[in-house]
Order: structure tokens, then C-alpha cells, then sequence
């Protein structure tokens, strides 16, 4: 009895000295207070560069059906992202959308496959891939051509295709 007394001490200062969990571990999402979508941060990788965004995850057919519509501003490191599962082509169009906004094309290698910059608002033409996508990801019009992103950079956050590779 002894023994296993000692034991479960020792077990219970190794436990209470462990490091630090690692900071790669998944951050937990915040919630939007106007919204009520998650927000996380995401991040898009360009050679040695990297953008980062705050984002709130449009991941419901009734959230990506809404999406940005209404919005009057869009800061510049803002954004939102419609993933896809399963990946599927997909098509765009600025019904109700207030301001011009980039459009980026992720396949689920992360890769961006095809950026729509400055897409017009209230238009109803087709913005869009036809090959399979993860997400789509939109920020700011003009944004993309402010920083750089074009296709090819690798875009990933918590829970994004990247994640689950």
C-alpha cells in the first residue's frame, strides 16, 4: 500500500511540473457578438511571407448562403471563410453584398486555385472554380493585390484542410 501511495505521489508532481502545452495546439474558436459565427484566426502563407486574418467560419448552407451580404465595412485583416466537406466546385455572386470583396479559391491542398479581386457589388454573375474546393475565403476588395496573395499560396486555419493533414 505503501508502494502504490508512493507511486501516485510521484505520478502527481511529474503531472504538476509537465511543460507547458504546445502552442500549435488547436485554438479554441471565439464567437462573433454580431453574428454568432466562430471566429478564428487563418493565415495565408506566400513563399517566406505570411498574412494573417481574423475570420468568422461560414460553415452551414444557411451561414454561407448569407455570408458577407449587408456589410457595410470589412476591415483589412478581416474576412470569412466557407469551408467545404466534401470539397465541391463552387459559385459566387454578389446579391445584397454591399462592398467589393476578393474572393479566394482554396483547393484542399490549401493551395489557392483562383482569386477574384474587387468582384462588384449587388452583381449576379457567377464568381467561381470548377474544380473541387475546401473553402472559399473573403477579405477586403483589393486586398489581395495589396499583399501579394495569388495563386499557388497556401491559406490554413484551425480546423481548415492544412489542419487535417
Amino acid at each position: 500500500m505503501k508502494k502504490l501511495f508512493l507511486s501516485a505521489a510521484a505520478l502527481s508532481l511529474l503531472v504538476g511540473c509537465r511543460a507547458e502545452p504546445q502552442t500549435n495546439a488547436p485554438q479554441q474558436a471565439r464567437i462573433s457578438t454580431q453574428t454568432g459565427l466562430p471566429v478564428v484566426p487563418l493565415q495565408v502563407q506566400r513563399g517566406s511571407g505570411v498574412h494573417r486574418f481574423t475570420v468568422e467560419v461560414a460553415a452551414t448552407e444557411e451561414q454561407q448562403a448569407t455570408g458577407l451580404m449587408f456589410v457595410e465595412r470589412l476591415d483589412p485583416d478581416k474576412g470569412m471563410v466557407f469551408p467545404f466537406t466534401p470539397p465541391r466546385p463552387a459559385s459566387f455572386w454578389m446579391k445584397n453584398t454591399l462592398i467589393p470583396l476578393d474572393m479566394i479559391f482554396v483547393r484542399p491542398d490549401c493551395s489557392i486555385a483562383r482569386v477574384a479581386v474587387n468582384t462588384v457589388p449587388h452583381s449576379l454573375a457567377p464568381v467561381g472554380v470548377e474544380e473541387n474546393l475546401a473553402a472559399v475565403l473573403e477579405i477586403a476588395g483589393g486586398r489581395s493585390v495589396e499583399l501579394g496573395i495569388a495563386e499557388g499560396d497556401c491559406v490554413s486555419w484551425p480546423g481548415g484542410p492544412a489542419a487535417r493533414r
